[in-house]
């Protein structure tokens, strides 16, 4: 059947839609308790203009508003057919908060959101609630704007170092990701609007991301991949789920029955919809009958092929009702379908001081010689680094956020009553300046490239030693940018530059022999390499990508009037290629104008990506082959400090694993201290990392002195391993060794279990 039967169909739709008053008033309207009655009545091309979406200021004459029409600068909207009383949804980027257009034309109001700090920030904290408090913020901004539904977490596993987005992402490992992406949904939906848990799934490098292929074993696969996605869809009940544009295995995962109905929907009990990411791929037939309800941005095509597959009986009625069931169900929650009122004025004075609050808690300690922080008797800094000024927030792409200002570090060391050495922080400003106005740093040409940071040059010694004899302390500041649509690289990214490592170098050598400190401040997205400049440091903060509020949450840090109490969520290796995955991750691509072009690529092709590590992710790679690393998974230094004490750990009636300690805080400040609970299991069975994390838990603020008993509960299946010769988890009787850790190698405080019973869960197998 041709595409031109469709479009009459489409025609006389509306037609009808647009001139026949009485047909509307003949027909239901949409609500909560009549939606089979809704669905009866729909046409079949009704039934397709429901899951096939539009983009960014697209429209369909009258069968739908754009997204122009609905909000500005919003990623898609849903379809409407007014004369069922389905209105048009609205879907905006995240995740570091809304992003829409801050201006409009006709009007001088602003629309501007909150930059909250980027993924890994959050996770840094690890603390669920502050997340939880974080994203309500956030998911206000939502409302009050007129959005639907918030298109994030992302909450893909960070198996590289490399990937470009990994900052919007959480962790390494997937129960920190699944705990803290379910915190995060249930924020944001508090407010009545929906999430978007992404990219479902294995979308962990950006080169080729359209089309490659990632080959993934069972065992990791729902170990590490789907483990943490399986956490959000129980606990959290996103309302929708976005598959990636990727392969999984050879099948495009947005095609695919065996994650998006039999492990998504069979094995978890998902309830909401499932979304594409932003594309218009071929075999939509196959992606509908898969389960993927919706389609984004959609297109004619899409609807054309649709149509011709159910006449053709290739996709049948039936699984096309299901699919626009689910997004009825949808709809009906929706703010827009409410006729919500929003106010286009949320409260973003309140929500940057959540913000700020959030950035603090979340930054890592890494390094603190001689109690060099907080801040004491510093009355002028030498402040050093373009980043000081060029301060990043967070990545480029659709994880930016259009936010009405960013606190740079020199602001915020300002605001919180320091000095800065005139004559330096007047260079630095000044060659920001020169660098963007001269179109010296890349800019944002599409919604894919963002920005890239002023990077710094060599200073004369004698320039520096002048600052540094003007100042009470040196203080360097290093910053990474990167995005949507391109990976990182080893050399001068995950590596300092080679003028980074002069100024540093000469930075250090001046303010020694001037018997000054020197603290350096890293502003970036992902992991960077620390082992070979560490030592040049007497204190390291990793600040991250703080959002808007970052400077000032450095300097509240840098004062003393926030004690740190961030933990590392991803591993800092010795070397890039002390990681597994180095072997096989596309390093060898540049990206360059919408096409990939090779740069000393032998390693593998492009188009397929095989995870040969397999479970092997981050710190259970590192703990279990004895591998040295510069900063462990979990760690991070606090102002005060912190005794563990009274391990208790058994197996309740239930077959739970009850376990529990007291955290005392036996230093001078108060303090916030985070316990990581891993799990070794006994030997024999499956082959297991020396620890798993299976649980954790961030204390309130403890005065000098103060202890707190903090509880923990793990269930049989959350020790389970998936054995790939049976098809079913596995827990293995026998004795389990519960460790209460500040990283991922501590292992000073432990008790022991048992488990007598030995326990095996089904999943559907494969057909």
């Amino acid at each position: 059947m041709n595409n031109r039967n469709f479009t009459p169909h489409l025609a006389a739709v509306l037609s009808a839609m647009l001139f026949s008053a009485a047909a509307l008033s003949a027909q239901p309207k949409l609500n909560e308790n009549n939606i089979e009655e809704v669905l009866a009545a729909m046409t079949l091309e009704e039934k397709i203009s429901v899951c096939v979406g539009l983009g960014s200021g697209e429209s369909l004459g009258g069968i739908t508003l754009s997204t122009k029409e609905l909000v500005e600068g919003a990623a898609g909207t849903t379809r409407a057919i007014p004369r069922l009383g389905i209105p048009a949804t609205c879907l905006a980027d995240g995740p570091a908060g809304l992003r829409i257009n801050p201006t409009r034309e006709g009007t001088d109001k602003t629309f501007y959101a909150t930059g909250f700090p980027i993924g890994t920030a959050l996770a840094s904290s690890w603390d669920v609630n502050l997340v939880e408090e974080t994203t309500a913020a956030m998911g206000n901004e939502v409302l009050e704007y007129g959005v639907d539904l918030l298109l994030a977490p992302g909450m893909n596993i960070q198996r590289n170092p490399l990937n470009g987005r990994n900052f919007e992402y959480f962790s390494e490992d997937p129960v920190l990701s699944g705990k803290i992406s379910a915190a995060y949904v249930n924020g944001v939906q508090s407010n009545g609007v929906g999430t978007s848990i992404k990219h479902y799934l294995a979308n962990n490098h950006e080169t080729n991301r359209l089309d490659g292929n990632s080959i993934i074993g069972e065992r990791a696969l729902r170990e590490i991949y789907l483990k943490g996605f399986e956490i959000t869809v129980k606990e959290a009940k996103p309302w929708t789920v976005m598959s990636s544009f990727n392969q999984v295995n050879g099948e495009f995962a947005q095609q695919s029955h065996k994650l998006l109905t039999d492990i998504l929907r069979d094995e978890w009990g998902y309830e909401g919809i499932v979304l594409t990411d932003w594309c218009n791929k071929p075999q939509t037939v196959k992606s509908a009958w898969a389960g993927n309800d919706l389609r984004m941005p959609g297109s004619k095509v899409e609807m054309e092929r649709l149509y011709n597959a159910v006449k053709s009986g290739e996709l049948s009625e039936a699984d096309l009702d299901r699919n626009v069931r689910n997004i009825l169900h949808y709809i009906v929650k929706t703010p827009r379908f409410k006729n919500y009122k929003y106010s286009d004025t949320p409260d973003l004075d309140a929500h940057a001081k959540i913000a700020r609050k959030m950035a603090a808690e979340s930054m890592v300690l890494l390094k603190n010689e001689d109690n060099t922080l907080p801040l004491k008797d510093v009355k002028t800094i030498a402040l050093f680094g373009a980043t000081s000024v060029d301060f990043v927030a967070g990545g480029t792409g659709s994880g930016n956020v259009n936010k009405r200002y960013v606190v740079n570090l020199a602001q915020g060391l300002e605001n919180a009553g320091f000095g800065l050495v005139s004559d330096l922080k007047e260079y630095n400003q000044k060659y920001v300046d020169f660098m963007h106005a001269d179109n010296l740093v890349r800019k944002a040409g599409t919604v894919l490239l963002g920005t890239v940071k002023v990077v710094d040059v060599p200073l004369p010694r004698t320039y520096i030693a002048k600052q540094i004899a003007n100042a009470d302390i040196a203080m360097v500041v290093l910053g990474r940018n990167a995005g949507e649509a391109y990976d990182r690289k080893v050399d001068d990214d995950f590596n300092l530059t080679a003028d980074e490592r002069k100024l540093l170098t000469d930075v250090k050598i001046e303010a020694g022999m001037a018997g000054k400190k020197l603290v350096v401040v890293l502003n970036v997205g992902g992991v960077v390499e620390t082992d070979s400049w560490k030592n040049l440091a007497d204190a390291i903060l990793l600040a991250w990508q703080p959002g808007q509020e970052g400077g000032d949450a450095v300097a509240d840090v840098l004062s003393g009037k926030v004690n740190p109490s961030g933990k590392l969520p991803v591993t800092f290796p010795i070397n890039y290629v002390d990681h597994p995955s180095s072997k096989n991750f596309p390093t060898g691509f540049e990206f360059r104008g919408y096409s990939w072009e090779a740069k000393n690529w032998n390693l593998r092709n492009l188009d397929y990506v095989v995870y040969e590590e397999g479970i092997w992710v981050g710190y259970r790679h590192f703990t279990t082959n004895n591998v040295k690393v510069s900063y462990p998974f979990g760690f991070g230094l606090s102002y005060t400090e912190f005794e563990y004490s009274k391990p208790v750990a058994k197996v309740a009636k239930d077959g739970s694993l009850q376990a529990s300690v007291t955290v005392t805080n036996t230093g001078s400040v108060a303090g916030k201290e985070v316990v990581e609970v891993y799990v070794a299991a006994p030997s024999g069975g499956l082959e297991k990392p020396a620890r798993e994390l299976k649980a954790f838990a961030k204390t309130d603020l403890l005065q000098p002195g103060e202890s707190v008993v903090l509880d923990f509960t793990i269930q049989p299946y959350d020790l389970a391993s998936f054995n790939e010769d049976t098809y079913q988890w596995e827990t293995a009787a026998g004795e389990y060794r519960v460790y209460f850790a500040k990283d991922s190698e501590c292992t000073s405080t432990s008790a022991v279990a048992k488990l007598k019973t030995a326990s095996t869960y089904q999943v559907k197998p494969e057909k």
